[in-house]
């Protein structure tokens, strides 16, 4: 029997491996847009030839991505989609109360939402007391561009990258998974166009008016955009960096918020800053 103060098999290879994810997450990284091969050999203080493999197999796996222009290694997308798993499953358990209590202060249906494929899967819901109430969309993806929590969510990228998000889901359908067996279970109809006289996003340069907004104000409104006879708010929550991981969004029959929209903004804006205090933000 191997001894307890037995190296693990391979540790020594997994601890290089994560050498390297540290550097391409270190500032000099994410100023130059990614690391060479030669530039991470002179860092590691190993072999170029072995980084080079090493690097391969960590891009193969998807942890990590190199720019065809450049040639420099980044961060990879798969490593991302692991790491917002871990901050979702948190975020899950500490918004729960939060999340219950904001339905009770507003007696209406409240969501917790995420960017998942560029658009907007809501995790988590508190249904209203109240027996005509707004629709509950937990597991079902819609498009980011129809709805508050999918701008709120997008309030924190650069022109750049809002151009090539709305360049591939501009023009998503409403629900985007499970698009064909979606219902819904109360009195109020899904929009699968927006009607003219309440489309906010019409075109690029109406989603940037739109992120302006939402910055300038701190959360997003919808009315009758999605359902008919439905309004709502959506603010955003921040991690520990600042960075937009999640929405806050309420929603009710316009005919019991309709003239309390702006009110209903502020409140949810309040109720996501304090979700995001308990993350870590300042």
């Amino acid at each position: 029997m191997a001894s307890v103060s037995e190296p693990r098999r391979n540790s020594s290879g997994l601890a290089r491996d994560v050498e390297i994810l540290d550097f391409l997450g270190a500032p000099e990284a994410m100023r130059e847009g990614g690391l060479g091969v030669v530039r991470m050999a002179q860092l590691t203080g190993r072999d170029k030839a072995a980084i080079s493999r090493a690097m391969a197999t960590l891009a193969a796996a998807g942890l990590i991505e190199r720019d065809e222009t450049t040639q420099l290694y980044r961060l990879g997308a798969r490593l991302y989609a692991l790491a917002a798993r871990t901050v979702e499953s948190r975020m899950v358990a500490i918004s729960r109360p939060l999340l219950r209590r904001v339905a009770q202060g507003t007696r209406e249906t409240t969501h917790l939402c995420v960017l998942r494929g560029g658009n907007v899967l809501t995790i988590m819901s508190e249904l209203s007391p109240h027996e005509v109430r707004a629709t509950g969309w937990e597991g079902v993806t819609t498009a980011a561009w129809r709805t508050p929590s999918g701008r709120v969510l997008l309030s924190d990228w650069d022109r750049g990258a809002l151009e090539r998000w709305y360049a591939e889901h501009g023009q998503d359908r409403v629900i985007v998974e499970p698009a064909d067996s979606f219902t819904t279970e109360t009195d109020f109809s899904l929009l699968w166009t927006p009607p003219v006289d309440k489309a906010v996003i019409t075109d690029f340069e109406s989603l940037l008016e739109e992120i302006a907004r939402i910055r300038t104000h701190g959360y997003a409104l919808l009315d009758e955009e999605l359902e008919g006879g439905v309004v709502g708010a959506s603010a955003p929550v921040r991690d520990l960096n600042g960075r937009i991981v999640a929405a806050i969004n309420v929603s009710a029959p316009k005919i019991r918020m309709g003239d309390r929209l702006q009110a209903l903004g502020r409140y949810v804006a309040d109720a996501a800053a304090a979700l995001s205090e308990q993350l870590g933000a300042s």
